[in-house]
């Protein structure tokens, strides 16, 4: 007898219902009730296709929802992380770097920490 295991003990999801687990299966039904609310709410105001497209275009975000991983987070995970990056916490990072050549041209003399004094080294 043999039993399957993954190989990376985190990537296991337990199965509920149509192969889907909990997450994915909450928001597919999410999505087809919005399809179907839409459905009814715009029947009066067009046609068969153009209504078929609105209930597409409005469930397909959340069954979008349901699927979304990126580097093992949840769609959730990487709204709250882009909003901390780049709204909250936004850093700007200067390079600045040490040039020991145009250093020594200039002033004709080392400018770089010497390796093998290192009592020097490690007063700085």
């Amino acid at each position: 007898m043999e039993v399957k295991i993954n190989r990376e003990i985190r990537d296991y999801s337990e199965a509920v219902y149509f192969g889907l687990n909990l997450r994915q299966f909450v928001f597919s039904v999410l999505a087809c009730g919005i399809a179907v609310g839409l459905y009814f709410l715009f029947k009066p105001f067009f046609g068969i296709e153009t209504l078929s497209w609105v209930c597409i275009v409005g469930a397909a975000p959340f069954a979008t929802l349901g699927f979304f991983k990126y580097h093992g987070m949840t769609a959730e995970k990487v709204l709250i992380t882009y909003l901390k990056s780049e709204i909250l916490m936004p850093k700007e990072l200067k390079f600045i770097s040490k040039n020991y050549y145009d250093e020594i041209e200039r002033n004709g003399d080392d400018v770089r920490p010497h390796r093998n004094n290192k009592k020097e080294n490690r007063t700085r």
